[in-house]
This record gives structure tokens, C-alpha cells and sequence, in this order.
């Protein structure tokens, strides 16, 4: 399974740190 695009719910601290790691990965990333 290939993972295309992301969506984060929440931009504190643990959804920011997430949303990070997935855009470093080179995947799209929607933070919400």
C-alpha cells in the first residue's frame, strides 16, 4: 500500500512533530 497524501487533525505539539516527519518522508502533508 502506498501512502499518497496525509491529514493531521491537531497542530500541537505531537501533530506539528508528526506532520514533520510525514513532510520530511517527501509526502504531502495537510495539518488541520
Amino acid at each position: 500500500m502506498d501512502i499518497k497524501k496525509v491529514v493531521v487533525i491537531g497542530s500541537g505539539t505531537m501533530g506539528s512533530g508528526i506532520a514533520a516527519q510525514v513532510a520530511n518522508a517527501g509526502i504531502p502533508v495537510f495539518l488541520l
